[in-house]
């Protein structure tokens, strides 16, 4: 049952990982599908796979260090489908650098806080007025497990998905009554291409570690954040706003 039909929904970050997967099920679910990317390749790829199966969907290239890029976004929406019911701000990257806190290079700590914490809070800066023109939406941000733990190494990446859940939380207050709800995913470690460029695919000792810090035993798959995204934004989560939605295999609960 297609019971997003007519609804149209934006994935930041949409051409690979959580993002492709969130973009996928979106269309098995009827709407029409925006993929915001970097990765013009994968980008297009997958925009021909959706229309390949009926689905409706447009890439558009877009960085979301650049607002000009954002509200370049938007207005292509509005062009190709008149509304954005949903936004799933996804990008994000992780550090090319592993040390403590004291010795990371303040170039890639500004560029980790640029995409994943102002990143977000420039596609919400496009997206929320566009939603409100037409009566309201969902706004569902990407968090981590990380944005309510520290991590040894990853100080830019747990600050910026800490202050991601702050900023979900501010926003969802202030949208609550203007038909807008907005809330976060947390999820725990999950098998990504981020994971693959952390190494994980090639240092067995360190997979090992990360699996073994959820009691489940195992790293989640992008399909079951996509899952929960999907969720957020149906009608059975309508009392749910400025919520940090953690699934992450009992990481949280050790």
């Amino acid at each position: 049952m297609k019971e997003l039909n007519g609804k149209t929904a934006l994935v930041t970050g949409g051409a690979s990982g959580i993002g492709k997967e969130t973009v996928i099920l979106f269309s098995e679910k009827g709407a029409n599908v925006v993929i915001a990317d970097m990765d013009e390749k994968n980008g297009k790829c997958l925009e021909k796979e959706i229309k390949a199966a009926g689905g409706k969907a447009v890439f558009i290239k877009t960085d979301v260090t650049k607002s000009s890029d954002l509200e370049n976004m938007v207005q292509m929406i509005k062009k190709e489908f008149g509304k954005l019911d949903f936004a799933f701000n996804n990008a994000g990257i992780e550090s090319s650098f592993s040390g403590l806190s004291a010795d990371y290079p303040e170039e890639m700590w500004m560029k980790v806080i640029d995409v994943n914490l102002n990143g977000v809070w420039r596609s919400m800066k496009a997206e929320i007025p566009f939603m409100l023109e037409n009566g309201g939406g969902v706004v569902v941000n990407n968090a981590s497990v990380l944005g309510h733990v520290g991590f040894k190494t990853a100080s830019p990446y747990s600050a910026s998905k800490h202050a991601v859940i702050g900023l979900t939380q501010t926003a969802a207050i202030e949208y609550a009554e203007k038909g807008i709800r907005i809330n976060a995913v947390c999820p725990g470690f999950i098998e990504t291409p981020m994971l693959s460029r952390m190494g994980m695919e090639k240092n067995e000792k360190m997979k090992k570690y990360i699996t073994s810090l959820h009691p489940m035993n195992r790293l989640g798959k992008a399909k079951e954040i996509a899952q929960a995204v999907i969720w957020l934004c149906r009608e059975e989560s309508s009392f749910m706003t400025g919520s940090s939605l953690v699934i992450d295999g009992g990481y949280l609960a050790r």
